[in-house]
């Protein structure tokens, strides 16, 4: 994006933003104060579709990380569920089979082949 200067640079991280929060191309070049096509064509180029590719794995990430921090709230519902003397049986067995899988997950596959041995 050679030769525009610092407002097209401004212009390009307001049209990545809007790309990231509007629901489609019309309403991102609309927020961003300019047309539709004109972002389209910023599409197609390479430095662009990097800087935007960068920032939908921030955003992605920065999602990643808040539904991390709800695990452990997650982990003590199916806990409680699990436990629970009025939870239907068919609710405590998914809980149940959802704790195992997410613990095998998280063990590992070398690991996960050892402890299914073990069990046998």
């Amino acid at each position: 994006m050679k030769g525009h200067g610092t407002k097209f640079g401004r212009k390009k991280e307001q049209a990545i933003a809007a790309l990231l929060t509007q629901r489609n191309i019309e309403e991102a070049a609309k927020a961003t104060g300019i047309a539709p096509n004109t972002l389209l064509k910023w599409l197609k180029d390479p430095e662009f579709q990097a800087d935007y590719r960068k920032a939908r794995r921030d955003a992605f990430g920065q999602a990643v990380a808040r539904l991390q921090q709800g695990t452990s709230a997650a982990a003590t519902t199916l806990l409680k569920t699990m436990i629970d003397p009025g939870t239907p049986a068919s609710v405590k067995v998914r809980a149940a089979e959802a704790i195992f899988n997410h613990a095998a997950k998280a063990i590992g596959p070398g690991r996960r082949v050892r402890c299914y041995a073990l069990i046998r």
